[in-house]
């Protein structure tokens, strides 16, 4: 976690983000990148723009007040070494969030979350479901002030190997930026079900075909994913809940892009994302 991007609109669950951000690039030496976007309205019928038209000292005080918010956390955070590069955009959140990223060295996303009243109460609206969904790097979501550390990450999954090298590879950086153990877990869903002794020993031949280290497998019963996930978090005192997520429905039993986004909704862990939008599908 070199290079992080932390979207910001200066409420308070981007500043949790953003303080999120700085313990994680104080372990690596890297830099913060703090990106305020403007969103202007956007109107489908190409005919209303020609009529579109903004007050320019409207778009010049929302620039004048990010600088001054950027200006006062450079100086707060000076003497710590802390190092950070700001930007201001206007347009579409998303677009400009995966534009950013596709034009610097960025190898981790990390975003707030208010928590309040779902997923789409993140602080950059419904732009964040397809941020999760189509970010090239780890997305880092947040609800609170974490103040660490991260000892336990779990890590649900398929158990189908195909089309997971890369996804394994990320969650297992991941564990060795935390030094944490890691908990790979099988959620038995009665519409999934294993019987145990089976899936304990293809969870140890999962673990042993990746070269996991620190690691302990699970099976947890429970009749839905995401609450068994849930469950199984707070069961084991988990930090971070690690998932795959894809574009589009139906990935194999757990990594599936809208199961992700439900756990992000339902839970005040962190939840680290990765998406497998270029992986192949199961039908």
């Amino acid at each position: 976690m070199k290079e992080i991007l932390v979207p910001c609109d200066f409420s308070l669950p981007a500043l949790n983000a953003f303080r999120l951000a700085i313990d994680l690039v104080r372990r690596s030496d890297g830099t913060i990148h703090l990106l305020n976007v403007i969103e202007l309205p956007v109107f489908q019928d190409p005919m209303m723009l020609p009529v579109l038209n903004f007050e320019e000292q409207f778009i010049n005080d929302l620039k004048k007040n990010a600088e001054l918010q950027f200006a006062k956390l450079k100086k707060d955070y000076a003497n710590g070494g802390v190092k950070l590069v700001t930007r201001i955009e206007l347009g579409r959140a998303y677009p400009e969030i995966l534009n950013y990223i596709s034009q610097n060295p960025i190898d981790q996303v990390v975003m707030g979350s208010h928590g309040a009243s779902g997923f789409n109460e993140l602080f950059i609206g419904s732009n964040a479901q397809k941020i999760v969904r189509k970010s090239p790097v780890p997305v880092l979501v947040t609800k609170g002030y974490f103040k660490g550390p991260v000892k336990n990450i779990v890590f649900p999954n398929s158990l189908h190997t195909e089309g997971q090298d890369d996804l394994v590879s990320k969650v297992k950086m991941l564990q060795e930026f935390f030094d944490a153990h890691i908990h790979i877990v099988w959620i038995n869903t009665p519409a999934n079900f294993t019987a145990d002794n089976i899936t304990h020993e293809r969870l140890e031949s999962f673990a042993t075909e990746f070269s996991f280290k620190n690691y302990s497998t699970h099976v947890f019963n429970h009749p839905q994913d995401e609450q068994g996930i849930l469950q199984f978090a707070k069961f084991i005192q988990g930090d971070i809940i690690a998932m795959g997520t894809h574009s589009r429905q139906g990935f194999a039993h757990i990594v599936n892009g809208s199961l992700a986004e439900d756990v992000v909704n339902h839970t005040d862990k962190l939840v680290w994302t990765y998406s497998m939008r270029n992986k192949p599908v199961e039908k």
